[in-house]
């Protein structure tokens, strides 16, 4: 297996995506393509040290399309007291970072039949590119997602994915709030109280895999009854954690 390389980038713009999360748009220094699989990661190494005196790094998924560009996208999830993810939100345009990556084997199985996407917060991120990828290729098969979030406010690359829904009729986009405001009719709770019932109607149309990815503790319960209540085996279960 090829060993992830290691580049220099500089970020050539941010932007806000939700109250707590941004956007940042990096670029190769070299001006060479960015070229990654749906569902990778990226190390940063950053100007500063942890408590071994050693060069802080934060892992993200990358948030963008695969293609030919220099650039890629990540979204970082400030933490209260969180060095790295506080230097990254408040980093001005211009930085520059060694970077290592792409990393992981989180993909979506071309040949697998019905997928189902379970995600919180940032989770989301690596889903962009792999719905991307599978609308694009075309076919009919069933691509479901079911992202949960706080309040409206919380609901990252929202409008992008209800477009996408709506062009293309086998793209569902179930959104779950755990804090909604009154006049919300959609889902309500957190993704572990809806997974079994979407995921048994999705195996209704083929043999389903699902794509987890968020913090650990959501992952271990949606695994989990997805095992024991919805009869799937280890090889439809891809997971992604957060922490």
């Amino acid at each position: 297996m090829n060993q992830p390389e290691t580049f220099e980038a500089t970020l050539v713009s941010t932007r806000p995506v939700t109250p707590r999360v941004k956007e940042l748009v990096f670029e190769r220094a070299d001006g060479k393509p960015f070229t990654f699989r749906s569902g990778q990661w990226v190390s940063l190494v950053l100007p500063l040290r942890d408590e071994k005196d050693r060069p802080l790094r934060r892992a993200y998924s990358v948030a963008s399309v695969p293609g030919q560009s220099p650039r890629f996208e990540l979204v970082v999830t400030r933490v209260d007291g969180g060095r790295g993810s506080t230097f990254l939100t408040d980093a001005p345009v211009g930085t520059r970072l060694e970077v290592k990556g792409p990393q992981g084997l989180f993909h979506r199985l071309t040949d697998a039949g019905p997928s189902l996407f379970v995600a919180t917060g940032t989770g989301v991120a690596p889903f962009r590119g792999m719905i991307h990828d599978a609308l694009a290729a075309g076919g009919d098969t069933p691509l479901w997602v079911l992202f949960g979030v706080r309040s409206p406010a919380d609901a990252l690359y929202r409008d992008e994915f209800e477009a996408l829904e709506k062009a293309h009729p086998r793209l569902r986009f179930m959104l779950s709030m755990s804090r909604p405001p009154p006049e919300w009719t959609g889902l309500r709770g957190y993704v572990q109280t809806h997974a079994l019932g979407v995921w048994r109607e999705l195996a209704k149309q083929g043999r389903p895999h699902a794509y987890i990815c968020g913090v650990k503790k959501m992952l271990l319960e949606v695994r989990e009854v997805l095992k024991k209540d919805g009869g799937a085996e280890r090889q439809q279960l891809h997971l992604e954690s957060y922490d």
